[in-house]
């Protein structure tokens, strides 16, 4: 089943709902509609995502359009729901609200789960269904998750299921145990860690799973010409030796004529696995320069110039 057809770049919803800053209503449906006009046709969220504040936007920003035209994803395994007092979301997120978060793989739970996220984004189907982060929850997403998202789909009332996750070994065992379509990669497939080639892509070459590759800048140590010093990795503080490597693929980069963003956008699709990217943006301008990136020439020297450098794996697919 090919899930994404053409479809090579979408938007990655999490900084829709204020990721680490806020985000006004306004400019996220600013930025749905940027990612529109620049012809991307995957969306991604989640009710994790600002306690279902994410879905609510990108619902807003999708409610003209034709809904025959875009794929669109989110996840099961938090379910949210009311308490009696507001208070900040303290997940990563810049809300204040009564919302709630609570981890449920139930079968109960994941219906629940897209019936809640179908209302607030205001769309009658899912396209594709992703367990999202059960990596402390893997009994329970193989007992009753995937269970319940296989009988939606036998069903047709979703389209193809998966799982999304920040690590590639349970990846892997999903991909080899459970009847799953697609998964999203998050940070495992980038240019400065191509670990998943270790595992969860040959695995999925194998099962004839695609993948999503997401956080391929690594939350920011690959998203700027050059590295800041307080750059992250993976959410965290990047240590001196990932920000001094990040500085040696720029000057390569530089050497070609090309940026560290440009290089870390075109990378992962050069796998036969991967059948696109998502890309998180919090405004119609980052969905522009993200887009100028992803179009821009990356020339093909490149990259055995930054194998032969020892900055990339020899066995990673660069043609």
């Amino acid at each position: 089943m090919n899930i994404f057809g053409d479809l090579k770049i979408g938007l990655g919803g999490a900084p829709l709902a204020g990721l680490l800053t806020p985000v006004t209503e306004a400019d996220a449906v600013a930025t749905v509609n940027a990612a529109w006009e620049a012809g991307w046709r995957f969306f991604d969220t989640a009710p994790h995502y600002g306690l279902g504040l994410a879905e609510e936007r990108l619902g807003l920003g999708l409610a003209d359009k034709p809904r025959s035209e875009y794929v669109l994803s989110s996840k099961v395994g938090r379910v949210i729901y009311e308490a009696d007092t507001e208070a900040p979301d303290g997940q990563g997120f810049a809300v204040v609200t009564k919302r709630r978060r609570r981890w449920d793989f139930s079968r109960d739970g994941v219906l629940r789960s897209i019936e809640d996220s179908l209302r607030r984004i205001g769309t009658d189907r899912l396209d594709i269904v992703f367990v999202h982060d059960p990596d402390d929850h893997y009994d329970e997403a193989v007992a009753t998750a995937f269970p319940t998202l296989i009988e939606l789909r036998e069903q047709g009332v979703i389209g193809a299921i998966g799982s999304g996750m920040n690590q590639s070994a349970m990846l892997t065992r999903f991909v080899e145990e459970v009847d799953v379509d697609v998964i999203m990669l998050a940070g495992r497939y980038s240019l400065i860690d191509p670990d998943g080639l270790d595992d969860v892509l040959p695995a999925c070459l194998a099962n004839d799973v695609q993948v999503v590759a997401v956080g391929v800048f690594n939350s920011g140590l690959l998203s700027q010409p050059r590295p800041a010093a307080d750059t992250t990795f993976n959410y965290a503080q990047a240590d001196a030796a990932l920000i001094a490597k990040a500085d040696q693929l720029a000057d390569v980069c530089e050497a070609h004529g090309v940026t560290l963003p440009a290089a870390a956008l075109a990378f992962p699709q050069f796998h036969p696995a991967v059948a696109g990217i998502a890309v998180g943006c919090r405004s119609a301008h980052e969905v522009r320069v993200n887009h100028e990136l992803y179009t821009s020439d990356v020339p093909a020297a490149l990259w055995p110039d930054l194998k032969s450098a020892g900055l990339l794996r020899t066995d990673a697919p660069t043609a």
